[in-house]
């Protein structure tokens, strides 16, 4: 909204400094302060608010070290990291770009979905929450969305510098970056052409809608200790910002022999109040918690994450950018499917007694290991800043 007021206020009155609001430099760091002075001023009191209502953690006693001592501790604190989003987008960025707009529409509705879950394990006593398949549907309505207006919107555009011509060419809007790879871009729309042209977008909207199921999933499973899930999204979020910044950057995008991607400049905005949203956050996250972002919270930064990574062509980096997320959601399902293995050869007693891990997801491997929390997420932050430098390298590593 500031956009288009100081954009009056430079182009019709020629108002001196008000120019400055045409910089995304300038927006995606006064985005990053104001979402930090949110959720710092207005954390507290949302926290007290959670409290009153009595919306407290039910913790099933797994025999884990302070666990119990967390029971209580308000949760669907999700909302303090929704409103530090939230907030600072729509003062600064630009509302009538497709990205913007889409990463809103993902925000809210991954949020929904959490907040439906979280009420009813809160307010039912229902410990297993919002059932698996209305989980699923949500995820695979974002995933309809999301791939449609990428596959369909005329806004959403794909450029790529060839040499001879000296200047960047559309090509097909379903391509995609291969990392590590010379000559490193595939198009999904060849999938696409063995099927009726009515159907062309079914492939890639599954693949959308995979990648959003996984992502928030694994964020989701990541949120089992103070300060893990949203430590882990700021890393991944300030990634992000440095990949939409050059795609969206004609002059990088030649340099690097990037895929240059118009309007996705705005982004940056975006991923710098994610940024200052999930640090803010932690203010009230970090060990010893005074609040739980519960799923409300947690599936949002795994749906928006993995929305701005599609929108910039980049979900095949997911694996190394998410790889905290990636080995959370395998331990989870390597556990499981090791158990049933165990269980159907040898039976349950001895399934029972030969576990994979200790326990899962991983983090409560370590803990049950006897390594303190807050060693475990800082371990697990300086493991998501390797893997999220590695990542930044692929843009000139080929």
């Amino acid at each position: 909204m500031l956009y288009y007021l100081f954009d009056y206020l430079h182009r019709i009155l020629d108002l001196p400094g008000a120019g400055v609001f045409r910089y995304i430099s300038f927006r995606a760091s006064a985005a990053t302060i104001l979402s930090l002075v949110i959720a710092a001023v207005f954390g507290k009191k949302i926290i007290n608010l959670l409290r009153n209502l009595q919306i407290g953690e039910s913790i099933r006693d797994l025999g884990l070290d302070g666990q119990m001592e967390k029971k209580g501790t308000p949760t669907m604190g999700g909302f303090i990291i929704l409103a530090s989003l939230l907030i600072p987008v729509l003062l600064f960025a630009r509302l009538d770009n497709v990205y913007i707009v889409l990463l809103i529409i993902a925000t809210l509705w991954t949020c929904m979905i959490g907040f439906a879950d979280d009420y009813i394990k809160v307010f039912k006593k229902d410990k297993e929450g919002l059932k698996g398949k209305f989980k699923v549907i949500g995820q695979v309505g974002l995933g309809l969305i999301v791939g449609l207006t990428l596959y369909y919107n005329d806004s959403v555009v794909v450029r790529e510098y060839v040499g001879n011509a000296g200047e960047f060419l559309d090509v097909s809007k379903l391509t995609t970056t291969v990392p590590f790879l010379k000559g490193n871009e595939i198009d999904y729309g060849i999938i696409g052409s063995f099927l009726p042209y009515f159907l062309a977008w079914v492939p890639y909207v599954f693949i959308c809608t995979f990648i959003i199921t996984a992502v928030s999933n694994g964020a989701n499973i990541t949120d089992g200790i103070d300060g893990l899930a949203a430590g882990t999204s700021a890393i991944i979020g300030l990634s992000i910002a440095i990949f939409a910044y050059l795609s969206g950057n004609k002059i990088f995008a030649e340099y690097l022999n990037i895929m240059l991607i118009p309007n996705s400049g705005e982004i940056v905005i975006f991923c710098a109040a994610f940024l200052g949203a999930c640090i803010g956050f932690l203010w009230y996250n970090a060990y010893p918690a005074q609040v739980f972002m519960g799923d409300t919270g947690s599936l949002m930064l795994g749906g928006v994450i993995a929305t701005m990574a599609l929108a910039l062509r980049k979900e095949l980096l997911i694996p190394v950018l998410c790889g905290i997320f990636l080995i959370e959601l395998v331990s989870v399902m390597a556990q499981v499917g090791y158990f049933k293995y165990q269980k159907k050869k040898h039976g349950i007693e001895y399934a029972k007694a030969n576990r994979l891990l200790l326990m899962s997801p991983l983090h409560h491997h370590f803990q049950k290991k006897g390594m303190h929390e807050a060693k475990i997420v800082a371990r697990f932050w300086i493991i998501g800043i390797i893997l999220a430098v590695i990542c930044l390298v692929t843009l000139k590593l080929r």
